[in-house]
Formats: structure tokens, sequence, C-alpha cells
């Protein structure tokens, strides 16, 4: 749809969970206002003793001014040195959750990216200073930690987000526009949305309460008071809420704070297997009535897929008898499993149905990472590169061959960033020389030519590109 934007950025959302203050803590059970006094029933309560768990962040970072604004040329034609700095500040709000008394806070990663000041708000005015405890941007969830206080801050228990059904009501708690913490309703609008594009782990509660900037990291809010998810983003025409929005689950929130206090980086389960959707014409192919499930399309030999008999063209249809759309919501069931745990998924077959065990293990660093920033005069100047194997090709979300070696970060200003080089990226080929190891590129690279060849690989495609010293 033209015109239809998809904005991400510091966005509140806005869900309704509502059932009787008279329902025991726990009760599941649901049902639809029939009377005028049902009906005036207030979300008040839940929200008295939620919402002081509920904090504003205010995220800082430097950000350079373009160069060009001291360029004599620019200069001239705009004022000259009078320009100003070559450096600002940049300030963001959003959102975020208290998980813990002693002042653990939960947010969005694109909420306090980069940033090199941190400060939360409580609803009661106090402010604190916080310390970045994780930054996970695979998954868009960041954890905060407040600096000196006291502790015994009020929080937030995690909810189980796989008991939310469509048509259940929810709260969501933020600070949209900067205006103060906002409460908004609405219902649970649909589940397990894995083609949002917000993070590598595809998997939204979808609501409509209105969200809108500076609601992300807010809290998605049951009617038992539970977190059942972090508000994470919109889909919108304007920028602002059109009844669209999406919520990180609450269970795979728990993955991301259960590293976050084992002072872990995030480690997802690795099987060792490579998937695809299965389109309309697969689907046919292989007598289903629809598209659904996962297709396996490779097995690493010795991987754990590999030895629970896991083959090319078996078909993944559930994982501990929950159904499989597709392999986002596969990868989605395994991480919110987590390592050690292991995983009873159906399998379809030639047309038959069985079941395998499938452990759930963290990807192997089968060589040294031996990590080195490539310096001197080359085109790959400022890259920070690893050797690959399953455990960095997990960490770094990359999806192709496990040998070779990687671009893990690109340096601001080096020559790595002017030659278009990015996080991801595999070399391939420095001058015809193959790239096995990092210090096999650090020596190709270690020479001063007038011409270097190079050639990389990037999104399963391979570039080679000609660079003049």
């Amino acid at each position: 749809m033209k015109g239809l934007a998809f904005r991400r950025g510091m966005i509140a959302a806005a869900a309704v969970l509502a059932v009787s203050s008279a329902c025991p803590a726990g009760a599941r059970d649901r049902q639809v206002p029939e009377t005028a006094a049902e009906i005036k029933l207030s979300f008040a309560p839940i929200v008295k003793r939620v919402a002081p768990a509920v904090v504003n962040v205010y995220a800082s970072r430097v950000v350079r001014q373009s160069p060009y604004f001291s360029d004599p040329f620019f200069q001239r034609f705009f004022g000259g040195p009078a320009l100003g700095p070559t450096q600002r500040v940049q300030r963001s709000l959003g959102s975020g959750v208290i998980i813990d008394p002693s002042g653990m806070i939960v947010t969005n990663h694109h909420v306090i990216a980069q940033a090199s000041e941190i400060k939360v708000a409580l609803s009661d005015r106090r402010e604190f200073d916080c310390d970045v405890v994780l930054d996970d941007e695979r998954t868009d969830l960041a954890v905060l930690k407040i600096r000196d206080g006291e502790g015994d801050f009020p929080s937030l228990d995690f909810a189980d987000s796989d008991d939310l059904e469509v048509g259940d009501l929810v709260l969501a708690i933020g600070d949209p526009f900067g205006v103060g913490q906002t409460v908004t309703s609405g219902i649970v609008s649909a589940l397990a949305r894995t083609k949002v594009g917000i993070s590598d782990y595809q998997f939204f509660i979808q609501t409509d309460a209105a969200i809108n900037p500076g609601n992300s990291g807010g809290a998605l809010i049951d009617m038992n008071g539970g977190l059942v998810g972090i508000n994470t983003a919109i889909f919108s025409r304007t920028g602002d809420s059109s009844g669209i929005g999406f919520a990180i689950p609450s269970n795979m929130v728990r993955v991301v704070a259960q590293s976050a206090e084992s002072g872990d980086h995030v480690r997802m389960p690795w099987i060792g297997v490579r998937f695809q959707a299965v389109t309309p014409d697969i689907a046919e192919g292989l007598g289903l009535s629809r598209p659904r499930g996962a297709l396996v399309v490779d097995v690493r030999k010795g991987s754990p897929g590999a030895r629970a008999g896991l083959t090319t063209g078996d078909l993944v249809l559930s994982v501990d008898d929950v159904p499989v759309d597709d392999p986002s919501t596969f990868t989605y069931r395994l991480a919110t499993k987590g390592i050690g745990a292991s995983a009873r998924i159906g399998v379809l077959r030639d047309g038959k149905q069985y079941a395998a065990t499938l452990a759930l293990e963290g990807a192997p660093e089968t060589v040294p990472r031996d990590e080195i920033e490539i310096d001197g005069v080359s085109p790959l100047a400022g890259a920070r590169v690893v050797n690959l194997s399953p455990a960095v090709a997990e960490e770094l979300a990359y999806d192709g061959d496990t040998d070779g070696v990687i671009v893990e970060k690109v340096m601001a200003g080096s020559a790595a960033e002017e030659a278009g080089l990015a996080a991801g990226d595999v070399v391939i080929e420095v001058n015809g020389v193959p790239i096995d190891a990092t210090r096999t590129l650090a020596a190709a690279c270690a020479e001063r030519l007038r011409v270097w060849d190079i050639t990389i690989e990037r999104n399963g495609r391979k570039i080679r590109t000609r660079f003049r010293g």
C-alpha cells in the first residue's frame, strides 16, 4: 500500500486486557460484560498497582555534524567558522519496565542504541542514572540497571504470553510524545505476527491499543497485572497510532532478562539447520491443504538437528505439539525454551508424520575467533574481523556457511566505512588471495598498493569491487 509507513522508534503500546475485579488472580475464565454494572467496571485498581513500575527512559548520544560544515568552500557561503561545533547531542525518549526490585529495567534496544548517557524517571518524579547491563540488537531488547538507587523499587512480574488469546483485553503504559505516563487500552488483535521486520526473532503480539512515539519499551499488561509484552513498534501512515501496534512477548523478554542477570550475552539454541518458508506451490507439492511449517533446506553434519534425524526436505510442523506456521515461529519456540532444554518436534517426511527429540544446545566455537582490527592503508582499514564459526554466526545472525572471515564491526569514519563495508560481510578474497582466517586477511592488507581487488559476500551474493589507493 503506497504511503503506508512502518514506523519503529520511540513507541508506546496501548492495549487492554479486562476482567472483573472480583476475579481471583491467575484466573483464566473469560466473559463478555453483560450488565450495565459490569460495563462500568474500571481498570483503575490494576493501573494503580502496575504503573509505578513503568518508567520514562531518556537517552543522550553525541553525534558528529557533517564534515562539510568545516569545509572552506561551505564556510565561504554559509558564514565561515561561526557555523558551530562539529558535534551535537541528540536526545531520544522512550519507556521501560522495572522487572526486579533492585532496579533492573527492560526496554527496547532502539531506545538506548549508542547512548552515552541514560536516565530514567519514575512515576513519582524521582530520576536516576542508569547503566546498560545488556543490549541485544537481534531481539531489539536491552536491560538497564539503576545506578546508586536505594533498591526496593516497584516491579512487575512476567506473565506467560502463550496464555494470551485474540480478543483478550490488555493495557499499555508508557510515555507517548513525552507528555507523561499514559495508560491506553485495547484488545489482542492477533498473535504470532512474523512478517513485521523489527528484529531477528519475528514473533509479535498485535494490539489495537493506541501506540505512539515515546511508548517503545513500555509495558503491555494483562488483567491480572502481569507483564505480557514490551511495546515496540507501530504500523502507520502518519507515524501516529492507527490501531496496529506490536509488542515483544514476555516469554522472549524473560530470556533476555535471565541472560542479563547471569552476566552473559543472549545465547539462542543452535540446531545447525537452515529452513525456508513454505509457499503455496511447495504446500501443494507436499500434499498440504495450506502453507505451513518450516522446510529443511540444509543440515550441518554432527549438529543437534542431524542427531535428531532431520534431513533436507523434511517439514517441521510443530514444537511440543504447538503448530509451527513458518521458520520464524519455529525459531521463536526454540528460543523461549532456552539452551539445555529439549524439544519434541513433529516432522512430515514423504507424506508420513513422525516425532523426534531435538536437543537445544549453544552454538559451538569450532575455531578460535582471533579478533583483529585491520589497520594500514587498505580499503578494509578500520574493520574488526573474526573467524567464522557456528557461535559467531549465531551472534551476528549470519545465515551462510560458517567458514571464513566475517566483519564484526566497522569503525565510524574509517576507510572500511568509506568503502561501504558493513557488519556481517564475509571477506572472500583480497587481490587474488583467498581469505580463510583473520591473520591471512591482516597480512593481505598490510601491503601498500595502488589498486585493490576485494571480493565479499553479502546476503548470499558475491560482490567484487576495485579500489584505487
